[in-house]
């Protein structure tokens, strides 16, 4: 059940939505856990969370005329000229606290190949949770 709750959490974590997954993951190290299963259920959440961002975003063009849209056709010009600059590639940093939600979502706009979204998102996400583990396991001394 508690990797259950990291899954999920990780997911929630990586839409839109306000969640910490690495204070989570944390206390489960300290608890004594399987690192290995942390990482993974961390990483599968994380990255099928950014899945519905790009879901999200391959949406937009659908909706971005509308009154209520909350993103103007200026701001969507300057997230797809910033997202060509480094292209598909800017996925590994799908993992930054702050943008890298915002990158999944653009990466939808961009109708990035889904093998390529989920693959680079897998990767930034999966490196940001190891390093997560590395930090508590050596500030814990274990």
């Amino acid at each position: 059940m508690a990797y259950l709750t990291l899954f999920l959490t990780a997911f929630a974590a990586a839409t839109l939505l306000p969640a910490y997954s690495e204070v989570l993951l944390g206390g489960m190290v300290t608890q004594g856990y399987a690192y290995g299963w942390l990482w993974f259920w961390a990483t599968l959440g994380n990255t099928l969370g950014s899945v519905v961002n790009g879901v999200i975003g391959r949406q937009v063009d659908r909706f971005k005329h509308k009154r209520w849209f909350p993103i103007s056709e200026m701001q969507l010009h300057r997230a797809r000229n910033r997202f060509n600059r480094y292209g598909q590639w800017s996925l590994l940093l799908s993992w930054l606290p702050l943008g890298g939600d915002a990158l999944t979502l653009v990466g939808g706009i961009m109708r990035v190949p889904w093998l390529n979204f989920i693959v680079l998102v897998a990767i930034g996400k999966g490196l940001r949770y190891a390093f997560v583990l590395w930090v508590v396991l050596a500030m814990s001394g274990a």
